[in-house]
């Protein structure tokens, strides 16, 4: 259902939305300083993963991400790494437990397609749902909201940038620009501090790596070079460790390495890397073949030699940008980091020896680039020149000439806003037409490059070979975006497109995406509040099973028979399709076990003072906390 998000009586609030790999985050401007609003999960982080239940229902964020190992396939999360991309992409057959849907046509084979179980979803699609959630929480807690600032990474090609726009546009957001995610940090970063000078950017996400060198000076922004990979992130380095975990635990196998199984070992590799952070070592469960669970210690050092070569991709990045920025580490007056990766220490200490100094922590990583987009929008609604951000484009853009060869039109680090000219002629006598392969990359042949567009310029009178004459003129728009024109100089015959990749939506599936949006959107809206109340329900259900067996013998009177009631009370409520005696159920539950749960609390508490064991104590505290806090949270939120 697409958001009923503009109140015409009040001046609306734009928004800054950093829409990640791994986590998400909406922020807006208040009295001049940037606000990250908290989501639906309570936190300003929303993680960036999608349930689709089987009843046709939505659901987004931590509650969507606790279903990722008991149904992967219909759990999506790191889709930003499929933005934009062809089925055939090598990024499609990587690590990881999605279920990818056949393509039977040249439409289909130009995007990612995730088979769900319940439907069939694009990137573009699961996109939308986290902008919808990010845009509901504004809303909420704004009740006046405007257009927004989506960031990218610098190096997201055309392809990846519309579908960002497409994602917006589905999710029903006015986009008012697509900002490069360094270009947003830098903005947030410098105008916090109010420093001018040389700085780099080290943006390591978790899906995406960006490096950006850029002079602040006077309020103006200049993107001096930028460069990354649009693979590389932290994902990878759960991967990396996942490898390790999946032989340890004797899957070496495709047999033995279902969904199921690598969805679990991928929560256990992000866990033991963020645990990582702090500890010299940790210990990890896991399935074992045949049944039981396998414990496998992880010390920091193994983790530090298996990200090795991932940050070394990093640091040839880096180089790069500082080449053709022409300057050299030691002329920089900072290294701003950027990215939840960025907390790994070796990243840290990695980036201080490639640059020659510790680099800013003044910034929360996280928080920054959502931060800066904020500050963008707001200057954007209210069409300030306070700041002006000169940013460039991340790779060249060209033509295939007659051979294969590419024809460069807009190099890379062109700063953009941009436009160029190139003319052309006829390769054949009495040649009617062009032919006209537009594609993205460095390389000298088009095979080899991003293919973006293919269009025909007809009505060519037909003249010797060399007479005519093709005009070919690349306009980028402040996004990122290309507009190409071609003319034929003689007759004046001319075509122009809206660059629509290859590998994107095109406007007609856009367009029926919002149709159907407009058409099911109450039917959406109610499945999507069942799908919640149910995953919702099933949490607390745990919770409270885990704290019959923990800690049964502080209920008092009849305190069980009535728990017990009720929690058969809300399973029956499960199995109907009303939201109403879910929630009814659930509200009982909170209020039955209220008295009881802050006893175990004190239990908990008590344990503590006596010295018992850490662990013993963390453990009643974890059961004691997840059912007085679930059902607080539940029953708070007014389904």
């Amino acid at each position: 259902m697409l958001l009923d998000i503009y109140d015409p009586k009040a001046p609306p609030v734009a928004l800054g939305i950093d829409l990640g790999t791994t986590n998400s985050i909406v922020a807006y401007v208040s009295d001049g300083r940037p606000v990250a609003l908290t989501t639906c999960d309570g936190t300003p982080l929303l993680p960036s993963v999608v349930y689709y239940a089987p009843e046709g229902g939505v659901v987004v964020g931590r509650a969507a991400q606790a279903r990722a190992t008991r149904e992967p396939a219909r759990t999506l999360a790191s889709v930003k790494r499929f933005m934009g991309r062809g089925a055939d992409d090598p990024e499609t057959a990587r690590l990881g437990s999605y279920r990818f849907a056949p393509a039977t046509n040249d439409e289909e084979r130009r995007v990612v397609r995730f088979d769900t179980g319940s439907r069939v979803v694009t990137p573009v699609e699961v996109a939308a749902e986290i902008l919808k959630s990010l845009a509901q929480s504004a809303v909420d807690q704004l009740r006046r909201v405007g257009g927004a600032v989506i960031t990218v990474p610098a190096y997201f090609d055309d392809a990846q940038r519309q579908a960002t726009r497409d994602a917006g546009r589905l999710a029903g957001l006015e986009v008012l620009r697509l900002l490069n995610e360094p270009t947003a940090a830098a903005l947030a970063y410098g105008l916090e501090s109010r420093k001018n000078g040389l700085f780099t950017v080290y943006d390591l996400g978790g899906g995406t790596f960006d490096v950006t060198v850029l002079a602040l000076e006077d309020g103006v922004f200049q993107v001096r070079s930028t460069g990354g990979d649009s693979a590389l992130g932290g994902d990878d380095m759960d991967r990396a460790l996942a490898e390790r975990l999946l032989e340890s635990m004797g899957a070496t196998d495709a047999a033995s390495r279902t969904p199921e199984v690598v969805s679990v070992v991928l929560a256990a590799a992000r866990a033991a890397k963020h645990a990582l952070t702090d500890a010299a070592s940790t210990e990890v469960e896991l399935p074992a073949r045949g049944g039981g669970d396998v414990r496998v210690r992880v010390e920091r050092a193994e983790l530090e030699r298996l990200i090795e070569p991932l940050l070394e991709r990093t640091g040839r990045a880096c180089r790069r940008a500082l080449r053709d920025a022409h300057v050299e580490a030691k002329d920089l007056d900072g290294v701003i980091l950027v990215g939840g990766a960025t907390r790994v220490p070796r990243v840290r200490a990695y980036v201080a020896a490639l640059f020659g100094r510790e680099p800013l922590a003044g910034v929360d990583p996280e928080l920054v680039v959502a931060c800066g987009a904020a500050l963008q929008a707001d200057m954007l609604s209210r069409e300030s020149d306070d700041v002006l951000l000169l940013d460039v484009l991340p790779l060249s853009l060209g033509i295939e000439t007659m051979g294969g060869g590419v024809d460069k039109i807009l190099p890379r680090n062109t700063t953009i806003p941009a436009g160029a000219k190139a003319t052309f002629t006829t390769y054949a006598d009495n040649q009617t037409g062009f032919e006209i392969h537009v594609v993205q990359g460095e390389r000298e042949l088009a095979e080899d490059c991003r293919s973006l567009a293919r269009f025909s310029l007809k009505g060519v009178p037909p003249l010797p070979a060399g007479m005519a004459r093709l005009e070919v003129e690349f306009h980028v728009d402040e996004n990122g975006l290309l507009a190409v024109t071609a003319r034929e100089l003689s007759t004046g015959v001319t075509q122009r497109v809206e660059v629509t990749p290859s590998y994107g939506l095109s406007d007609d599936a856009v367009e029926q995406m919002l149709i159907d949006a407009l058409d099911h959107g109450e039917e959406d809206f109610e499945k999507r509040r069942l799908a919640d109340a149910r995953v919702e329900s099933e949490r607390v259900l745990h919770a409270t099973e885990k704290a019959l067996a923990a800690d049964a013998d502080l209920l008092e009177g009849g305190e069980r028979t009535r728990v017990e009631a009720v929690v058969n009370a809300l399973r029956d409520a499960l199995g109907g399709t009303r939201v109403a005696a879910i929630q009814a159920a659930l509200d009982e539950l909170d209020a039955v076990t209220h008295a009881w749960a802050g006893r175990r609390m004190n239990r908990a508490v008590q344990a503590a003072i006596a010295g018992r064991a850490l662990g013993d104590v963390e453990h009643r505290v974890e059961h004691a906390q997840g059912v007085e806090a679930h059902l607080a949270a539940h029953a708070g939120r007014g389904q």
